[in-house]
């Protein structure tokens, strides 16, 4: 059967506004209408009838063109006016409260504010998101715990599969940049010390101090920053990309816990590659502050490490080596709760990503000065 073309008609009785339609109002039959309803919205105004009598079918299309036409043509505005009808129609009213309500709202922009109390409600907003990030990071943490224990406790459990990929492609195939960036950082701890000890006379204790600031601060330190950076965000991207794609949500409808299947295998995977990327920071800032005395302070390699070994107690490679699992443990926690912290947009993930960058980088900070703080007091 043809459908009826679809016609409207403008009516003005005792000052008000019917707008009349006639015949079928579908998608197919509306499309030659649009232009001259836009035209006719703008001089109807909002607040117009609509009178059904004559309407034939009608489905969302047309009922969100009708819509459109009696609110003025504004596609947010005069969303709270009622539609009134005029006559009957088994459809009419509940497509056009239906394309109403499907209507969205203009975002207005805010108000510019330079008050001191709107500064300080911006401080306690800062504070208090600070303040959930530490609650949710510290869940997060527990959860994290509460599962590794549970593997361990289970070695079947382990995916050794899944730790050894992620030694590899994470822990691995970090050694050049870590080596070349410790290499470069010992060089520059030996030259600045080299030129500030050189004017009281003591250049020799330059080997004193590119061994301590080495193997005790800057070797771990840098080997975790760069691991934050590279392998943290590493973590955020591939899981989020999981989470949009909803595979977490396969994974929990298969009856694997993603905490096992995803968190636990690079928790592992970092505990035993981070020590190992920090023994190779420390060498190769050793190596270079080796080249810096060989070159500026005319100190033969043979010299250095007899002087590091006569003059720089052990301890502090062990200081060094004691805080590097604890960083390992912060990067991975991080990386992988902003992972699965990821919406179902792109915008979430990158979002995500730089978040879980800076939140381990000042993490490890964070913990290196609190480390040092309590290795002072118990004298190690």
């Amino acid at each position: 059967m043809a459908a009826d073309a679809a016609t409207f008609d403008l009516i003005e009785q005792d000052g008000e506004r019917v707008l009349a339609v006639k015949g079928d109002w579908t998608v197919d039959t509306i499309r030659a209408l649009d232009e001259s309803l836009r035209a006719l919205a703008e001089r109807i105004g909002p607040g117009a009838a609509v009178d059904v009598t004559a309407l034939g079918a009608l489905d969302v299309a047309g009922a969100y063109l009708i819509d459109r036409t009696v609110r003025g043509g504004s596609p947010c505005g005069n969303l709270d006016t009622p539609i009134a009808l005029r006559g009957t129609h088994h459809a009419a009213a509940r497509l056009l409260a239906a394309a109403r309500r499907s209507a969205q709202p203009c975002e207005t922009a805010p108000a510019r504010r330079l008050g001191i109390l709107d500064l300080v409600e911006t401080a306690g907003r800062g504070v208090d998101n600070v303040a959930r990030e530490a609650v949710l990071t510290l869940s997060f943490f527990g959860e994290t715990l509460s599962t590794v224990a549970k593997v361990i406790a289970r070695p079947k459990k382990i995916r050794w599969t899944s730790v050894v990929a992620v030694m590899e492609h994470a822990g691995l195939n970090a050694l050049p940049i870590i080596a070349t960036l410790s290499f470069f950082v010992g060089m520059v701890v030996a030259y600045i010390g080299a030129r500030t000890l050189q004017d009281f006379g003591a250049t020799v204790f330059t080997v004193d101090l590119i061994g301590i600031a080495v193997m005790r601060e800057f070797g771990v330190v840098i080997c975790t920053v760069l691991l934050a950076g590279r392998t943290g965000s590493a973590f955020t991207a591939e899981i989020g990309s999981m989470k949009m794609r909803q595979e977490i949500d396969a994974m929990r409808v298969m009856g694997l816990d993603p905490m096992e299947a995803l968190v636990a295998p690079r928790v592992f995977a970092m505990m035993v590659m981070t020590p190992l990327l920090t023994f190779a920071a420390v060498i190769a800032g050793l190596l270079g502050g080796v080249v810096a005395c060989a070159t500026y302070l005319d100190i033969s390699p043979a010299m250095f490490f007899a002087r590091i070994q006569e003059a720089v107690p052990a301890q502090h490679f062990w200081v060094g080596m004691m805080k590097s699992p604890a960083f390992a443990l912060v990067i991975s926690v991080v990386g992988c709760r902003h992972g699965l912290a990821v919406g179902g947009d792109v915008a979430s993930l990158g979002k995500r990503v730089t978040t879980s960058v800076v939140q381990a980088i000042f993490l490890i900070v964070m913990l290196d000065a609190l480390f040092a703080l309590w290795f002072l007091e118990i004298d190690l």
